[in-house]
C-alpha cells in the first residue's frame, strides 16, 4: 500500500483477549501503513436475551456496562483518539495491574488518559446507551452474532472493499516485523472470498507481556 489505510478495531475494555489484540494492532500501526481506530462495541448489549448461558457469566455481564457507557460517551464527546488513550488506560489497570473494576478505577483510568474523571459518573447512566447500541451495531453487523470481540474492519488486500472478521486471538501479542506478518496472513484469509473459519482449541491463558 502507497497510503495508509484506516483500521477499526471494536472492543469490550474488559476482554483480555481484545486487549491482547489491541495491543497488536498498535505493533502493527508501527510496521504497517495503518492507522487505527478504537471503536466501542459491548459484550453485554452482545448477550443480552441469550439462552444457554452459565449463570456466573450472565450476572459477570452486568458490570461491563460501566466501562463501556464511560468509553463511549468519550467518543461522543472527544472522538476516537481519546477512545484510544482511555482503552490503553483501562487495558493497563484491568489487565495488567488487576485492579478491581469500579468508580476508583474509572476515574483513575480517565485521569491517566488526560480526561475529566467526572465523566466515571455515566458509568451509571443509560445517556449514552443509545450511541453504545448504534456503534455496538455497526461493529457487528457485518461479522453477525456468534462471534464477540475483537471485531475488526479493514480495507481488502485486493480491491480495498472493507472486509469483518472476528480476531485474531493471539496470545501473547507479537511484535514488530512478526506482528506485520501476521497482519499480512490475517488480511489475506479476510479478504478470500467464501473465507469463514479458522480455529483450534485454545490451551494458553492470556499473556500480557
Amino acid at each position: 500500500m502507497s497510503e495508509r489505510a484506516s483500521v477499526d478495531m471494536f472492543f469490550d475494555p474488559v476482554c483480555p483477549w481484545a486487549w491482547i489484540t489491541s495491543r497488536w494492532l498498535l505493533e502493527v500501526e508501527r510496521v504497517r501503513p495503518v492507522d487505527i481506530r478504537f471503536r466501542v462495541m459491548s459484550l453485554a448489549v452482545l448477550n443480552a436475551g441469550r439462552d444457554g448461558l452459565p449463570e456466573d457469566y450472565r450476572e459477570g455481564l452486568k458490570s461491563t456496562w460501566a466501562p463501556v457507557r464511560i468509553c463511549i460517551a468519550v467518543e461522543q464527546l472527544y472522538g476516537s483518539e481519546a477512545v484510544g488513550r482511555l482503552y490503553t488506560a483501562l487495558g493497563n489497570r484491568i489487565h495488567i495491574d488487576r485492579e478491581e473494576r469500579g468508580p476508583e478505577l474509572y476515574r483513575a483510568a480517565l485521569v491517566d488518559a488526560g480526561l475529566d474523571p467526572a465523566l466515571a459518573d455515566v458509568a451509571g447512566s443509560t445517556e449514552y446507551d443509545e450511541a453504545l447500541r448504534a456503534s455496538h451495531d455497526a461493529g457487528m453487523k457485518p461479522v453477525g452474532q456468534d462471534v464477540g470481540t475483537p471485531v475488526i474492519h479493514a480495507p481488502g488486500p485486493v480491491s480495498g472493499e472493507t472486509v469483518a472478521f472476528f480476531g485474531p486471538v493471539i496470545t501473547p501479542a507479537p511484535k514488530g516485523e512478526a506482528a506485520g506478518r501476521l497482519w499480512d496472513g490475517v488480511l489475506l484469509v479476510a479478504g478470500t472470498p467464501g473465507f469463514y473459519e479458522l480455529k483450534r482449541t485454545r490451551n494458553e491463558r492470556p499473556s500480557f507481556g
